[in-house]
């Protein structure tokens, strides 16, 4: 008599889970947060902190905070169970939404503080918003320099608008854009 097969679903989870986890880093966080994501997601289901810690094999710590800061991310939320007093946590189930609140998180703390530095940057020469102009004598350094800052900056201030337009949470930006690539 042929003995049962073995449960497809699991391994394959397992394979999802370890490759986002690998991917955790290109989005900035912790190799455990971005496991416990993809756990949360890939099964569909509500789950403990005790389940995330034994699927995972990681510590009551470890999974409080990596929970902690993915609902911090806005990509998990708390969910209740009627008769249960423990919490429990369930991923975003729409791919799009999660990505564009990844990229929006991204923003907010890669390319936000990056554009603000270069504001500071520029006001150091005495060019600031309200008043392009330089206050004190404009030598060829000086102005070689705020050139290139000016450059930067209106680059770098396009793409925050693009990225702001994009990725707005009241808006189907990012989906948009995409299609207009495909055609």
């Amino acid at each position: 008599m042929p003995s049962p097969s073995p449960d497809p679903v699991t391994p394959a989870q397992d394979r999802f889970i370890a490759a986002w986890g690998q991917m955790g880093s290109s989005w900035g966080i912790s190799r455990t947060m971005a496991e416990v994501f993809a756990l949360l997601y890939i099964t569909g289901e509500a789950m403990n902190t005790d389940e995330v810690m034994d699927r995972l094999q990681i510590s009551r710590g470890n999974a409080s905070m990596s929970l902690r800061a993915l609902q911090d991310w806005g990509i998990i939320t708390r969910v209740h169970k009627r008769g249960d007093r423990k919490e429990y946590f369930e991923a975003e189930r729409d791919v799009w939404a999660t990505f564009k609140t990844i990229a929006r998180e991204r923003k907010k703390r890669e390319l936000d503080p990056v554009l603000a530095s270069l504001y500071e940057v520029r006001d150091l020469t005495g060019v600031n918003e309200q008043d392009p102009k330089p206050t004190g004598p404009q030598t060829p350094l000086l102005a070689r320099h705020n050139e290139r800052m000016d450059a930067m900056l209106e680059f770098m201030s396009a793409m925050e608008q693009l990225a702001s337009l994009l990725l707005s949470p009241e808006g189907a930006g990012l989906r948009q854009a995409l299609a207009l690539f495909q055609k």
